[in-house]
């Protein structure tokens, strides 16, 4: 282990190994601590398979143009207004120049995609998913000197007056202390914490599922944060999609998401709908469903279509639960027939001309006379088998982390932090003040990771 690293980066993620790269690059003594074993690395970079990026016109394996103005828009969406606006910019301006960077860090991308996840525009998607980055990364990480210990978990940053002086871990069994000259944060939120995440939501957070990694307990954030550095985003306010509610606790990733609501209706525990499932293309929506079945009883929904509907989006990681008749679907899924016999028959009849539907674009096929309205993609449930997916909150990370400015740069009320610097997760809430946008957490990490590697190996330097 290097005795006198120039910068620690604690994490082992997207946007710690973008900071990592970055500063071994401009010459910076490198070592990550990543928490996890080995074989767990990469945090929930490990789930990922996008990146979303701006560009003038095709650009790697992207199409057509996606300009500042769309994609800002895109974000404003989402967030409700909630996002710092000159960082949102920053990171977006920024990311057309990220993906060649990418590339020659050793990520490789699919060929666009087309279909239900209206992406090719917007997304490039990597070779292989988040896995394959981050070893990409490793692999090249170490072709720059930098030094990685597994199983290392940062219990302490000492902050004296304006400085951190020194990173206090465990490794091997014993503690261990080292004195960097700088450290970049990048060790994502609190979410595997489900004691803090009761903390912030109240009892129904204890029927939450993980879908990351379970290392990332917020540590590093609390300790910081009882020191007085500054913070930002509210934390009940986090990444939350609708997963399969068959998923394991914590580490199901990405596979366990469903694609399957647009062409659905969604019911809670009494067979009630509760929302317009066709509100939006499901990239620009997929991520609001997670607090919404959050804020059903027991914390969870039930989808329902039928046989028209089954091949209109991505299979599934567990099969949908199969029957010749709604009752008897009912049954299995635990729901009272009647009254999901009762909601099915009031959405059909609300559901008008369907010849326009469209399943990969918005097409206005929508109800008319039920609240709430299905706006898009609304066609009879009426054609069986019938299939049904029981839906849970699954929280990928918290928006609640440190506050940074556009250097990365963390403070305390006194001013800048001189050697600390945050990227990834744990800075995103800067951005992200409450919903998301596919891909734009890999866009967070790698934007911010770059610039703080960049910011400590010249102060390091």
């Amino acid at each position: 282990m290097q005795t006198d690293p120039d910068i620690v980066v604690i994490g082992g993620g997207n946007a710690a190994l973008c900071a990592a790269m970055t500063a071994a690059e401009a010459g910076a003594r490198v070592l990550i601590l990543e928490t996890a074993p080995k074989p767990y690395r990469g945090g929930n970079s490990r789930h990922t398979r996008n990146f979303r990026c701006m560009h003038s016109g095709p650009h790697g394996p992207l199409v057509e143009s996606y300009s500042e103005e769309e994609y800002f828009a895109d974000l404003l969406k989402v967030t409700a207004g909630k996002t710092d606006e000159h960082l949102a910019r920053l990171a977006i301006r920024t990311s057309e120049e990220c993906l060649p960077w990418m590339i020659e860090h050793g990520v490789r991308f699919q060929p666009s995609l087309s279909g239900t996840l209206s992406l090719a525009r917007t997304n490039a998607f990597f070779m292989g998913g988040g896995k394959s980055l981050v070893n990409a990364y490793y692999r090249t990480a170490a072709k720059l000197g930098v030094e990685v210990l597994y199983e290392a978990a940062v219990t302490h940053l000492e902050l004296e007056g304006d400085k951190i002086t020194r990173v206090d871990f465990t490794y091997e069994g014993q503690k261990k202390s080292l004195s960097p000259k700088a450290v970049v944060v990048a060790s994502g939120g609190f979410q595997a914490d489900t004691d803090w995440l009761t903390r912030a939501w109240g009892e129904p957070a204890k029927n939450f599922l993980i879908r990351g990694t379970p290392y990332n307990r917020g540590i590093v954030l609390a300790d910081l944060l009882d020191q007085g550095v500054e913070s930002v985003g509210d934390p009940t306010q986090c990444h939350a999609v609708a997963i399969d509610g068959r998923a394991p606790k914590f580490d199901g990733g990405i596979v366990t998401r469903l694609d399957c609501v647009p062409f659905s209706i969604v019911v809670n525990k009494d067979a009630q709908r509760f929302y317009d499932e066709g509100e939006d293309t499901w990239p620009k929506r997929y991520a609001i469903w997670g607090r919404l079945v959050a804020g059903q009883p027991d914390q969870v929904g039930y989808v329902i279509i039928d046989s028209k509907s089954l091949n209109l989006f991505m299979t599934s990681v567990f099969p949908p639960l199969k029957a010749d008749t709604l009752e008897d679907l009912a049954d299995m899924m635990g729901l009272p027939p009647d009254k999901l016999r009762a909601t099915v028959d009031e959405f059909n009849a609300a559901c008008g001309d369907d010849s326009n539907f469209h399943p990969t674009e918005l097409d206005n096929v929508a109800t008319t006379g039920i609240t709430p309205a299905k706006t898009n993609w609304a066609r009879p449930i009426n054609e069986p088998p019938y299939y049904g997916y029981s839906l849970r909150t699954g929280v990928t990370f918290t928006y609640l982390g440190l506050k940074v400015d556009d250097h990365a740069q963390c403070s305390t009320a006194s001013g800048p932090i001189q050697n600390l610097w945050a990227a990834g997760e744990t800075m995103a809430g800067s951005i992200l003040g409450q919903g998301y946008l596919a891909g734009f957490g890999m866009t967070i990490g790698t934007v911010f990771g770059r610039m703080a590697g960049r910011e400590a190996a010249n102060y390091a330097n």
